[in-house]
């Protein structure tokens, strides 16, 4: 039987949630604060920038995206926002070859990821990524 992303998604999201969860802990108590297998919070993943409405096929809405990790498979959070950039639907997406399977954030979890995406907005990450994005349309 071959595993699709949609029979992964919920693990790996889990996985993921965890490992963000012991270092947003840390970051808060100590910005360097760094753990030893995960390394430190502002180093975790690959980049953090917003995709523009019709980027991909069949996409009607801009979203930022924390994006974790890149090839097959990939993985990232969505943040799809109201117009003063504050998150109001969260999404994990995990990708691989010709496959995707996406989880909408509820509970704690969205919780935790609304309150990251209000740090990188209060550091003005949010607000320049979006400007960097649409300037280049």
């Amino acid at each position: 039987m071959v595993n699709t992303c949609k029979d992964k998604v919920r693990e790996e999201l889990r996985d993921r949630i965890s490992d963000i969860r012991k270092l947003w802990r840390l970051y808060r108590k100590d910005s360097e604060a760094c753990d030893e297998d995960l390394g430190r919070f502002d180093e975790y993943g690959l980049c953090f920038d917003y995709v523009p409405r019709d980027t991909f096929s069949d996409q009607k809405r801009g979203f930022f995206r924390w994006q974790l990790s890149y090839g097959g498979p990939q993985d990232e959070f969505r943040f799809f926002t109201d117009e003063n950039l504050d998150p109001v639907e969260i999404e994990y997406w995990f990708l691989d070859w010709f496959d995707g399977a996406r989880v909408k954030l509820c509970g704690r979890d969205y919780e935790l990821l609304a309150e990251i995406f209000g740090d990188f907005k209060e550091l003005g990450v949010v607000e320049e990524e979006r400007r960097k994005a649409l300037s280049d349309c």
